[in-house]
């Protein structure tokens, strides 16, 4: 689970993977995926990404892939 700094769930993705974390696309809507800069990422704690960001900022942060 990916949440934001104000607790806010922003969807399901992966631990940071070199300067990005991806978002699965199923979140997407769209079939494409996503990410974040890895940057954003605050903590990794088991199967939970906080990020440093707002849930609604980390949104509008998302990144098509290449």
């Amino acid at each position: 689970a990916v949440h934001g700094a104000d607790g806010g769930h922003v969807g399901t993705g992966e631990p940071p993977d070199g300067e990005r974390t991806k978002r699965t696309e199923s979140q997407c809507g769209d079939g494409r995926n996503r990410y974040l800069p890895a940057g954003l990422v605050a903590t990794v704690e088991g199967d939970t990404v906080r990020l440093s960001a707002t849930g609604a900022t980390a949104v509008d942060l998302f990144e098509e892939a290449e």
